[in-house]
């Protein structure tokens, strides 16, 4: 495989560096940005699902803007817009101000979700497309690691007292840091050619040839060029391309495929584990500095399966790997919901004594009684010290009253991390940049992304409200129960694309 093939697939997916970074940065934002805004659960909502809100929109105009002036054009434009979006969000001086700044990121990654694979999938060879593809996800997943490692730095920095950070604006500077990277991405993204499918589907044969033949040489060039000839002048006949055309009989079935897969993805609860970790592991009682660094050791075990993913996905197959994967998936959450259905909750006089919480003898009417779950427990917690109050202090609060097996969570949530990065996080991706025709890509992509992340984004918005009113457990239940519908979904029609040339997938899925 072409070095410099490697290098181009990974400054292109640079942009999934940058969602995964914004992701995991929000976890660890919420925890000041929240109480200092003093947030409803609905507010909370919004500041985090709004980049996947704006993401929507991307989604579907992106893809098809893409087939008209280029791959690219539009991804120099989305590195502006995450740079923007970075320090907009940094300086934000209000509610309003942060869910704005955020949703110009998401117009951002919207783009680059979609763009990234349908571009790499397009300079790639049969052999390697699902490696190339799926550096994709092994960017937004290091993006993930570099976040929750980079909220842990700030967050220690802030605790010990010895530095310039405070409570207050020590979430501008785990925004305000995503800057660095995207100036980078949009530099870099100088340095790579424009997508010979491209340039051949605009007329633009000679530039097309000339990509082709520094990726691959001459002779795997010919081969490449000749196949990207014939596949276009078949698809001369119909010139231009509507979302109708998606529905007729012929591409119904790899539409189903790429719609289950765009679902599944997120519908498993992906988004609420990384955009909430921090929240997540506090409810086990573990303490805010333990809940950052189990952020990080959640993200680098999402690296270590995604790179597995990789050496396994042109091996084993798209199949296997995905049924796998959601088989594991449905069965971490469950363990999760387990784990959380067992704790209890109890604080003593003791214990309230020596919280450093203003009117902390507010909660002594409570004292020694013994909660079976977490919800009426945090509700008169709310009561006692007020929505503010008690968000400012959850961390110190759960670690002192919580009753649970925090390793069987623990166990599962990683599990569960585990079994989505070697499977519907990068897989998903990997297909659904193949299954379609060259002419339909685009367009087809950008409507199915648009599904993905209004999924996404309805996880997220819904998460805050869901652990309050039907609390730890029932929320993974139903995760868990969703992922096991999937999985016997998946087994009844997902095909095998690997190893064959875009053109072969086209011969052999779409139904004439």
């Amino acid at each position: 495989m072409s070095k410099k093939v490697v290098f181009i697939a990974f400054v292109v997916s640079l942009g999934g560096f940058l969602f995964g970074f914004d992701a995991g940065i929000i976890s660890g934002v919420m925890s000041y940005a929240g109480p200092e805004f003093n947030l409803t659960d609905g507010q909370m909502g919004w500041v985090v699902s709004s980049p996947s809100f704006a993401a929507m929109i991307a989604m579907l105009v992106s893809g098809r803007l893409s087939d008209v002036i280029g791959r690219k054009k539009i991804l120099i434009v989305v590195a502006l817009l995450y740079a923007i979006s970075a320090l907009a969000s940094a300086y934000a001086t209000s509610y309003e101000m942060l869910y704005i700044a955020r949703m110009i990121g998401g117009l951002a990654f919207g783009a680059a979700l979609i763009l990234a694979p349908t571009y790499i999938a397009e300079i790639s060879s049969a052999e390697n497309r699902g490696k190339l593809v799926s550096i994709q996800q092994l960017n937004i997943v290091l993006g993930f690691f570099a976040a929750f490692l980079s909220n842990y730095y700030f967050n220690k920095l802030n605790t010990s007292g010895s530095s310039f950070l405070t409570d207050e604006n020590v979430w501008r500077w785990m925004l305000g840091v995503e800057f660095i990277p995207a100036i980078l991405y949009f530099f870099f993204l100088f340095f790579v050619p424009k997508s010979p499918r491209y340039l051949c589907s605009v007329g633009k044969m000679i530039e097309a040839k000339s990509v082709l033949n520094k990726l691959y040489g001459e002779q795997l060039a010919k081969v490449e060029i000749e196949s990207i000839e014939k596949n276009i002048n078949e698809n001369k006949k119909q010139e231009k391309v509507s979302m109708l055309e998606l529905l007729k009989p012929s591409l119904r079935f790899i539409l189903i495929v790429g719609l289950v897969l765009g679902v599944l993805q997120q519908i498993t609860g992906i988004n609420a584990v990384y955009f909430y970790a921090t929240s997540i592991f506090k409810q086990t009682g573990i303490g805010t500095d333990a809940a950052f660094a189990s952020g990080i050791l959640l993200s680098l075990t999402t690296v270590i399966f995604t790179i597995i993913a990789i050496f396994l996905i042109d091996r084993m197959g798209r199949r296997p790997l995905l049924l796998v994967g959601i088989a594991g998936i449905s069965i971490s959450l469950l363990v999760c919901a387990y784990g959380f259905n067992q704790a209890t909750y109890e604080l003593t006089s003791e214990e309230i004594s020596q919280f450093e919480i203003n009117e902390s003898t507010k909660l002594e009417p409570f004292a020694n009684k013994i909660y079976d779950n977490d919800i009426d427990f945090k509700n008169d917690m709310k009561t006692a010290l007020g929505n503010q109050m008690y968000a400012k202090n959850e961390g110190a609060i759960l670690e002192a009253a919580t009753n649970i097996n925090a390793a069987l969570v623990l166990i599962g949530i990683l599990g569960f991390i585990a079994c989505f990065a070697f499977s519907l996080g990068p897989v998903m991706w990997v297909m659904l940049s193949e299954l379609f025709p060259n002419k339909y890509r685009g367009l087809a992509i950008g409507i199915i992304g648009f599904v993905n992340s209004f999924i996404s984004w309805l996880v997220q918005q819904v998460f805050p409200w869901e652990l309050s009113n039907f609390g730890n457990a029932l929320s993974f239940l139903i995760f868990g129960v969703i992922a096991l519908g999937g999985f016997f979904i998946l087994l009844k029609i997902l095909p095998e694309t690997k190893g064959k040339s875009l053109e072969q997938i086209e011969i052999d899925l779409v139904k004439n």
